[in-house]
């Protein structure tokens, strides 16, 4: 496993170390000592989900206010343009994001711990998304931020995605609730 820094120092990009012949691959997703010895941060994961999308579907930008979530997302099947926005107002890197391609290619895997907000868009046919959580999702402490808020400035891939009423409805993050 390799760490690669971003330029917002609290998200990382994970790089696992890939074995791969003729017969296809095999890397290990995740591994706590490892995790622990590269970042120094000991991460509880209690939850794992599975979010399969089409092209241009967009989720996000989500988080949960009051039992916030750090995440570790991967793409088993396809490729996303991935984001994580920094909602702490303590934070001097509030407000900023950083973005990257993940893919069943690449392999790579981003951590986003708490206090970020994040989504992503589907950039293939469809994608298959895995994270794991270090929160229970807890749909009273939901919320969002508009994918599109001018004041952020994610240049996202695709101009007209496929949204849920609730990210079509989501408020700006100056409207939006953050962290202390």
């Amino acid at each position: 496993m390799k760490i690669i820094p971003t330029a917002l120092p609290d998200i990382l990009i994970v790089e696992p170390q890939v074995f791969g012949d003729e017969r296809g691959f095999f890397f290990e997703s995740f591994n706590r000592r490892r995790f622990v010895e590269l970042t120094g941060q000991d991460v509880d994961f209690v939850q794992d989900n599975h979010s399969h999308s089409a092209r241009n579907v967009l989720r996000g930008l989500h988080y949960q206010i009051t039992r916030p979530q750090g995440k570790l997302v991967r793409v088993a099947q396809g490729e996303i343009f991935d984001v994580a926005l920094d909602i702490r107002r303590s934070s001097p890197t509030f407000g900023r994001h950083v973005a990257i391609a993940l893919s069943h290619e690449n392999k790579r895997m981003l951590w986003v711990p708490e206090g970020f907000a994040h989504g992503f868009v589907v950039m293939s046919e469809s994608a298959d998304v895995l994270y794991k959580t270090t929160a229970y999702w807890a749909p009273e402490f939901e919320r969002c931020i508009a994918w599109d808020d001018p004041a952020i400035g994610i240049r996202w891939p695709v101009r007209e995605p496929t949204l849920s009423a609730k990210d079509r409805e989501a408020p700006s993050l100056a409207q939006a609730a953050h962290f202390a």
